[in-house]
C-alpha cells in the first residue's frame, strides 16, 4: 500500500461527524428496482413538420425496443413560465410526468445559435425543488438536437448545462443531426446513417446509465455542504424547542430527506454501510 501524502491529515474547516467516506459497498442495492426504466422526452418545436419531435419519435421506439417504458410531453398549449399558475393542466401534466421519470431525454432544434424557446419553458417549469423533494435530481439525462444546416452542438451544450443545474446525471454521449430536412423519409422514419447510428449509441448508454444510477441517485448527489446547513437548522430547532420547554416537532434529518435526528450522524464506519439518503 502506498504512503499518504499527508499522513497527519487534519481539516479545521471540516465536520467530520457529516463526512459520508466514499466506499464501492455503498454502492450496492439489496433489491434492485424490477420496473421497466421510466423515461420522459421533451422536444422543443411545434411545426407540424418538426424534425426535433420526428427524432424523439425514433428514439423513443428505440428505447421502447430496449425495454424502456417512455410518455412523451407535448408541448403545445404549455403557458410561458410566470404567465400563468402552477395548477395549468399542461404545467401540471408537465410535472407529474417529471416525477414518475426516472430518466429523460431533451431533444431541441438550434435557433439562432440556441435551444428554442419551447425547449427552455419546458424546463424552466420543472421546479428544482418542491418542499424537501427534487424532482430531477439524481435522474439521467441524454441530450440531441437537430440543425437545419450544417452541424453544431450549441443547444446540446446549453441543454448539458441546465442538466447540471437541475442536478441530473447527464450522459457522456450526445446527438446532433445536421441538415435534419434530408434524414427522414416522407414517413417520418430517420434514414440509415452515421446520424441514425449514433442515436442508437445515446439511446443505449441511457438505458444503461438509468438501470446503473436509478436506485442510488439520492446517495450518489447527497452533499456535504447540504448535510451541513441541515444539522444547523436542526439543532436550532431542537434548541428553540428546548427554551420553550417544548419537543421538537418530527423533522428531516440531516441528509434533508431521512428520518429526524437531533444530533448530527456519526462519520460512517469503514465496515458498515451508511444509511443510504431517501431509502
Amino acid at each position: 500500500m502506498s504512503e499518504l501524502l499527508f499522513p497527519d491529515a487534519t481539516f479545521p474547516a471540516l465536520d467530520a461527524r457529516l463526512l459520508d467516506v466514499p466506499a464501492a459497498s455503498h454502492l450496492s442495492v439489496p433489491a434492485p428496482s424490477g420496473h421497466r426504466p421510466r423515461i420522459l422526452m421533451l422536444y422543443g418545436s411545434l411545426r407540424e413538420r418538426s424534425y426535433s419531435r420526428l427524432l424523439t419519435f425514433e428514439a423513443a421506439r428505440l428505447l421502447e425496443a430496449m425495454g424502456a417504458e417512455v410518455r412523451i410531453f407535448h408541448p403545445s398549449g404549455l403557458p410561458l413560465p410566470d404567465d400563468a399558475p402552477a395548477t395549468h393542466p399542461k404545467v401540471q401534466e408537465l410535472r407529474e410526468l417529471a416525477a414518475w421519470s426516472e430518466g429523460m431525454v431533451w431533444c431541441s432544434p438550434e435557433r439562432h445559435g440556441a435551444m428554442t424557446g419551447i425547449m427552455k419553458t419546458q424546463i424552466d417549469w420543472i421546479p428544482l425543488s418542491t418542499g424537501s423533494v427534487r424532482p430531477t435530481q439524481g435522474k439521467t439525462l441524454a441530450v440531441m438536437q437537430v440543425s437545419g444546416g450544417s452541424q453544431s452542438f450549441n443547444a446540446v451544450n446549453q441543454m448539458r448545462v441546465l442538466g447540471r443545474w437541475m442536478r441530473m446525471l447527464t450522459i457522456p454521449n450526445q446527438s446532433s443531426v445536421a441538415k435534419a430536412f434530408a434524414e427522414f423519409t416522407e414517413e417520418g422514419r430517420m434514414k440509415p446513417s452515421p446520424f441514425y447510428d449514433r442515436v442508437v449509441d445515446v439511446m443505449e448508454e441511457l438505458v444503461k446509465f438509468t438501470l446503473l444510477t436509478r436506485d442510488l441517485g439520492p446517495y450518489l448527489l447527497s452533499r456535504y455542504s447540504e448535510r451541513k446547513e441541515s444539522a444547523a437548522e436542526l439543532s436550532e430547532r431542537v434548541q428553540l424547542a428546548a427554551a420553550a420547554g417544548a419537543t421538537p416537532a418530527t423533522s428531516s434529518g440531516a441528509c434533508g430527506c431521512g428520518p429526524a435526528s437531533e444530533a448530527p450522524p456519526a462519520a460512517p464506519s469503514a465496515t458498515v454501510a451508511p444509511k443510504r439518503c431517501c431509502a
